[in-house]
């Protein structure tokens, strides 16, 4: 994301499946090097096309490195996806049994190349109960 101009996000859906991430086991695990300032939260779309930005971030780190997130210790916020920035209030307990799309947002503009800020995410992968369309 080094080279955006805003705030960023990125998501990905299964065309099948919803996924219910309401298990004390459900988790986000990624890996990703940040710089600066910048880091990675987790983003998630409801099946109902509310955005949420969590309250855990990996970063910064010079080198990749691996991370889990358990959703069961997310605080989460609304997300205005047009321009990437957590809005209102915390949401207290969310309905996330019905998750349309699950990924990351970078909540600071990137600084170009080099150093200055940004973040690299190698892998995602998703662990909840998938839930049919």
């Amino acid at each position: 994301t080094g080279t955006t101009t805003s705030p960023s996000a990125a998501t990905l859906r299964d065309r099948n499946n919803l996924v219910d991430l309401t298990s004390p086991f459900a988790k986000i695990r990624w890996n990703v090097r940040t710089s600066g300032f910048h880091q990675v939260r987790p983003v998630v779309r409801l099946a109902d096309g509310t955005w949420l930005v969590g309250d855990r971030a990996t970063g910064p780190s010079a080198d990749f490195n691996q991370d889990d997130i358990s959703i069961a210790d997310v605080r989460w916020m609304k997300l205005d996806i047009a321009r990437v920035v957590a809005v209102g209030n915390w949401i207290e307990h969310p309905d996330l049994s019905k998750v349309d799309e699950v990924g990351f947002a970078d909540l600071i503009p990137g600084s170009g190349h080099g150093p200055g800020g940004y973040v690299n995410v190698a892998r995602i992968e998703v662990y909840g109960k998938p839930v049919k369309r």
